[in-house]
């Protein structure tokens, strides 16, 4: 399987509703991002990442593809992950300007692209690659009916949705008002009207301080809130730690950490309780492995952010023991050809080979925008 050819390209895939919005960040597309490397003999490989569709942002991981990391694969054996990964990823010159960010974003697309690769070389789809499914089912979490632009009659109304027509018994809320009392009575109306066997998540993506999240759990706890995501800034160990210790809520996290080395000072710290990665910070599946399996040494559950990663996330959560549940943000499964499904709450597991990552004709021709 020696690399023919490294090309970048780029999506913009509208929404499945006019616009999102959580504590920090309003939407109306999301960017698919990625490589699709070809071989010798014209196999095909699609890795992406997902972005806010920020075409300048874009492009710039489009450029690290091209430029800097495309002329160290061609002609080299795409079967070569782990060799290849470090060739990139502790690339000097890369690694002088890297470690986080673009060249980690666009270093997962590459690595995505080459387990895609693999898994279609040898005929199967990627969680039997990596050694079979260790689950016979696998519960999905539902987060697109929780967003914070979604007024509280429309919230409930589609909690009660997901809950009596979809299947679903597990949802997540966005919680980061200016004043958390607004997210207390968002929280107490979804819990009244879908009842006490449904579990219910919070995801404050980053906005609050360790004050106001000890007041705020403090008030939370009698809602039965199964965890509480990304309560404060990303990389904040002390400020986890210590909100852990205060409170019986569990803490989650892992979707900004961009190393493994990072998501060991939050385990080490006893910070997180549920342990979230994401092969699109980290640099692709190949480091998402390392991860999943300290957290798993640590007993840890751990639970991949989506938002947009089901496609490869499936894959991931199906084959790894730790794993018990995977988030459902059904934004851009149609660009697939396999894509991601969902039985009454439940996710189907994925049949072709690969990864799941291979672009559909229509999807390229409807979303595609110039690198």
């Amino acid at each position: 399987m020696r690399i023919r050819s490294v090309e970048p390209f780029i999506l913009h895939a509208p929404l499945n509703t006019d616009s999102i919005s959580d504590s920090t960040h309003t939407i109306t597309h999301w960017g698919v991002v990625g490589a699709r490397i070809v071989t010798e003999d014209g196999l095909e490989g699609f890795g992406f990442t997902g972005t806010h569709a920020h075409l300048p942002s874009d492009r710039l991981v489009t450029s690290c593809i091209a430029d800097c990391y495309a002329p160290l694969l061609v002609g080299e054996d795409a079967h070569d992950g782990d060799r290849l990964w470090l060739k990139l990823a502790r690339n000097p010159a890369l690694q002088w300007v890297g470690r986080a960010g673009i060249t980690q974003i666009a270093l997962a697309a590459i690595d995505i692209a080459l387990w895609d690769l693999r898994a279609k070389k040898a005929g199967l789809p990627l969680w039997k690659l990596l050694g079979g499914a260790t689950k016979e089912r696998l519960e999905a979490y539902n987060t697109d009916i929780g967003w914070l632009s979604i007024p509280r009659d429309r919230l409930v109304e589609g909690s009660l949705r997901a809950i009596e027509q979809d299947g679903f018994r597990r949802l997540k809320l966005k919680v980061g008002h200016e004043d958390p009392t607004a997210d207390i009575g968002r929280i107490e109306a979804v819990r009244r009207a879908v009842g006490p066997s449904v579990t219910i998540a919070i995801d404050a993506n980053g906005k609050w301080d360790l004050p106001t999240c000890q007041r705020f759990c403090a008030r939370a706890e009698a809602l039965d809130v199964f965890w509480f995501e990304e309560p404060m800034w990303y990389d904040d160990v002390a400020s986890h730690a210590a909100l852990a210790r205060s409170t019986s809520i569990p803490v989650a996290l892992g979707e900004q950490l961009y190393t493994a080395e990072a998501f060991d000072a939050f385990i080490q710290a006893g910070a997180v309780h549920y342990v979230q990665p994401d092969v699109t910070r980290l640099g692709g599946i190949t480091e998402y492995i390392q991860v999943a399996h300290t957290a798993h040494s640590h007993r840890l559950p751990v639970v991949p952010h989506v938002g947009e990663m089901g496609q490869i996330h499936v894959h991931l959560a199906y084959w790894h023991p730790a794993s018990p549940m995977l988030e459902y943000i059904p934004w851009i499964k149609d660009c697939f050809a396999e894509p991601i499904r969902i039985e009454a709450g439940h996710y189907a597991r994925p049949q072709m080979p690969g990864a799941g990552t291979t672009l559909t004709k229509a999807a390229i021709e409807a979303h595609s925008k110039p690198c």
